[in-house]
């Protein structure tokens, strides 16, 4: 019976060592009345949900009868009926992601261009019909993609299809010397720097309200390739651990969930080609630093 006992504590303290080393994984619902700062707060980047990356694409639209370039009938009846719209809410095409991305040159739109012709660039068609002298119905007639295309340049490939959803912040002064993996709350990116320079960027959530992602400068501890949370069973590819069991990985929920959910901790990322790029070429010892 003694021996029983000391066995028993032997494997609970061994356990609890291994529980405090990984207590991260994907929370499966979001805290009600969550703070604005909270990055879980706004819905999935990768589901057909109102986020920055879907322009409000409805759970069940699929392309419109009209995606190559033809107005939806919803289309015509919000423009003039003597101009014909080429272009217009409910339509989904490659002209609508070329639209978006010389709006976004022209700082009527901030997120990346996704092929949706939604609210958004709705909002941004009419924001710039109207300080243009154009009738202003939120649909692109030929007149208004004129005069689009003789005050924008042709979009790069990166510009059609940029390297992150969320545009990259401005890096943090302790991101600017050395190799460090950039994390910024605001922009909900993180990016890996060498010496000041930029080397690639991806997507990423953190924690809940209730369990945050710290913030601060710190630096990674170990790496595993192949993990799996000792407290949420939960895979964790790619992970790279830099404060108390908190780390950079994978996570298949934010790419099938995006932002409607959350990590306990945890820096998510939804790119898995680009985290295990990042991971073969993150020292340990390298820096982390994750600000606002």
């Amino acid at each position: 019976m003694l021996r029983q006992r000391v066995i028993i504590r032997t494997l609970g303290v061994a356990t609890a060592v291994a529980l405090a080393a990984t207590a991260c994984g994907p929370q499966k619902t979001e805290p009600a009345g969550s703070a604005s700062k909270v990055p879980s707060a706004s819905a999935a980047g990768s589901t057909p949900e109102t986020s920055p990356s879907t322009d409000n694409k409805p759970a069940d639209a699929s392309p419109s009868p009209s995606a190559s370039q033809s107005a939806s009938p919803s289309a015509s009846a919000s423009a003039s009926p003597a101009v014909k719209a080429i272009m217009a809410n409910g339509d989904e095409s490659e002209q609508i992601r070329e639209l978006q991305a010389r709006l976004k040159q022209l700082k009527y739109m901030t997120v990346a261009p996704t092929g949706f012709y939604g609210s958004k660039t709705t909002a941004a068609v009419k924001s710039f019909q109207t300080k243009n002298g154009l009738t202003a119905s939120g649909a692109v007639d030929d007149a208004t993609w004129k005069k689009i295309q003789s005050v924008s340049k042709k979009p790069t490939a990166d510009e059609l299809r940029p390297p992150t959803v969320n545009e990259v912040d401005a890096p943090d002064p302790r991101c600017m010397t050395g190799r460090v993996m950039c994390i910024s709350k605001e922009s909900r990116t993180l990016a890996w720097m060498i010496d000041g320079k930029i080397v690639s960027t991806m997507d990423v959530r953190f924690g809940s309200e209730n369990t945050p992602t710290r913030e601060g400068q710190f630096k990674v501890e170990w790496k595993a390739k192949d993990w799996t949370s000792t407290i949420y069973h939960t895979p964790m590819p790619y992970s790279m651990f830099f404060s108390q069991g908190q780390a950079v990985h994978y996570s298949a929920d934010f790419a099938a969930r995006g932002y409607a959910g959350a990590s306990h901790g945890c820096v998510n990322v939804r790119d898995k080609g680009k985290l295990a790029s990042l991971f073969e070429q993150v020292q340990v010892g390298d820096k982390v630093v994750v600000y606002w």
